[in-house]
């Protein structure tokens, strides 16, 4: 591949003023918002979206209950537009469950932050596919199936750009004959919006140090389903989040069930994934918490549709990193701001693009490039971006330290204390990054976990294919070991393995022969739906996940 690669040409190229990785809603805020700019000011300003999933939207999965509050200010006529925020929340739902029943908090015990009323429950894919089309109608360009695979560095250091993957490599590295050459496109500034453990974000925030003076981020895995229920069991607007089982008090994590559309619901289990034993599965925990009474009579004769999986930022305010760098800036969960205990990030993803195209456009008006964009990081401290996240700051430390039971409760009073200005006038620290958390095999019990049913219930395997994942076969895998002999000269008898668990797509397996010796580590990157939770909870950080060519992955339709 070496010689091949000395070989090839130099790169064709393009030049934009802004280039933006990743056609999400921070990423198409922003060049909405430049765009926007622009055409008010009659500026000649050109902006760039490219996008690994086949089209806008494809790897787009969230809950999702979104807070209007940014889309407010992008398209304050989104409605007459046609924004798809067509089911406002009318009935939230909190419950605690045990094993068998559940108990209900009331709402009033909830401060006012936590109350979804005039939120819309909606398919975040959607909404990013109206995005892009106000985007495109005002001149951004936007290029689907193209992966980010490069950083492009000029020689002062400073960020110049992206470079998209080659196509048509095979498996070992050769050129095949539909191979293409990746190309270049150039910025003034590059803002990095890939969403949730970017192999582009991680490289800069790495290469420039932006994570030295903040607490490690923290993650979730969140499993979500669409189904099609009974039109009798159907509550528009209803809005039910649980906590507790089938997860231990140790554990946390909890379910989201939203009633929207034509009968649908959009079914949703979080796991923490700091969690401890290496015997849990996300995945099979999210099929247990379905056989919960409460929660099984709304899906009995109803039809599964979609399925998919994806990382979730939740180390919060104290673990969001310096914002900036010479050339660009991380915006949305490249940089991390979701706000855990209201289970909401894309309002403040999107404010945070608009926050970074502002300050990038300012600087392409002055003449600049390639510096850094400091009037981001001043406008994201006075946002409500800022306040929304620091009020909610010392919550997961809370449920960290005191697990979900009494955690829940003493997060309660702090977020009470908050809502009334007396809250904790400190911030609590992360202390550890999630792969560090999992105790050894030894040390822990085997999960004895039920067959599916096929009705409620399912395996894995039948899941991806309801999230229409497909990738090339005949290409490099894209997971990447970094010692291919640690899953099973360390990982399989310190821990039994645990990549053939926390992996909601089957990826990962540990094959034997027909006696059970000779252990080989196996990858199906086929499978791969792009959460990257093997990229976090890997306890040796042996696993590096990487761009596969354009457009492979999940083809959600409406997650």
């Amino acid at each position: 591949m070496s010689d091949q690669a000395e070989a090839l040409p130099e790169r064709e190229y393009m030049e934009y003023d802004v280039v933006i990785v990743g056609g999400g809603p921070a990423g198409l805020s922003a060049a909405i918002r430049l765009r926007q700019m622009a055409i008010q000011e009659d500026f000649d300003l050109s902006v760039t979206v490219i996008e690994k999933g086949s089209e806008v939207g494809a790897h787009i999965l969230s809950g999702a209950v979104i807070d209007p509050i940014a889309l407010n200010e992008l398209i304050p006529d989104w409605k007459e537009k046609g924004a798809p925020l067509n089911t406002p929340v009318t009935e939230d739902l909190f419950h605690i469950l045990g094993p068998a029943g559940n108990i209900r908090l009331p709402n009033f015990a909830f401060p006012p932050l936590m109350n979804n009323h005039g939120n819309y429950i909606v398919s975040l894919g959607e909404v990013c596919r109206w995005l892009a089309e106000q985007a495109e109608e005002l001149g951004v360009e936007i290029y689907p199936g193209f992966a980010a695979a490069e950083v492009l560095y000029n020689e002062d250091g400073a960020v110049t750009g992206v470079a998209t993957g080659n196509m048509g490599v095979g498996r070992e590295g050769e050129h095949k004959d539909s191979f293409m050459q990746g190309m270049e496109l150039r910025g003034k500034y590059t803002l990095i919006a890939e969403g949730v453990r970017g192999s582009l974000a991680k490289e800069i925030i790495r290469k420039y140090k932006l994570d030295e003076n903040c607490s490690p981020q923290k993650f979730g895995l969140g499993i979500k389903e669409l189904w099609e229920i009974d039109p009798a069991k159907h509550k528009p607007g209803r809005v039910q989040h649980t906590q507790g089982w089938p997860l231990d008090n140790a554990t946390g994590g909890g379910s989201f069930l939203y009633h929207f559309g034509e009968n649908l619901v959009s079914v949703g289990f979080v796991t923490h994934l700091n969690y401890k034993n290496p015997y849990l599965s996300p995945f099979e925990e999210f099929q247990r918490m379905k056989t919960h009474p409460l929660i099984k009579e709304t899906f009995e004769g109803g039809r599964r549709i979609s399925y998919g999986a994806r990382a979730i930022t939740e180390g919060g305010f104290q673990s969001v990193p310096k914002l900036t760098f010479a050339g660009g800036a991380l915006i949305g969960c490249s940089a991390g701001f979701v706000n855990l205990p209201r289970i909401k990030g894309s309002h403040n993803a999107m404010a945070t693009g608009m926050l970074a195209a502002e300050a990038a456009f300012d600087a392409v008006k002055d003449g600049r490039q390639a510096d850094e964009l400091v009037a981001y990081t001043a406008a994201y401290e006075k946002s409500h971006v800022y306040k929304d996240l620091k009020r909610v700051r010392n919550v997961k430390p809370i449920l960290t330290r005191f697990g979900t039971l009494l955690g829940t409760a003493i997060s309660g009073v702090e977020m009470w204390m908050n809502q009334l200005n007396i809250g904790l006038p400190f911030t609590l620290k992360h202390t550890k990054k999630d792969h560090e958390s999992l105790k050894k095999a030894s040390q822990c019990k085997p999960i004895d976990y039920p067959k599916p049913d096929g009705k409620i219930t399912f395996d894995r395997l039948s899941s991806v294919f309801l999230s229409a994942t497909n990738h090339e076969e005949d290409q490099p895998v894209h997971l990447r070991l970094t010692d291919a002999n640690v899953p099973i000269s360390y990982n399989l008898p310190i821990y039994d393995e645990p990549a053939q668990r926390y992996c909601p797509a089957g990826v990962y397996e540990v094959m034997t022969d027909d006696d059970g010796s000779n252990p080989r580590f196996q990858i199906n990157a086929q499978n791969c739906v792009h959460c990257k939770t093997c990229d976090i909870k890997d306890p040796t950080q042996n696993i590096n996940w990487t761009v596969p060519e354009g457009a492979g992955g999940p083809n959600y339709p409406n997650m």
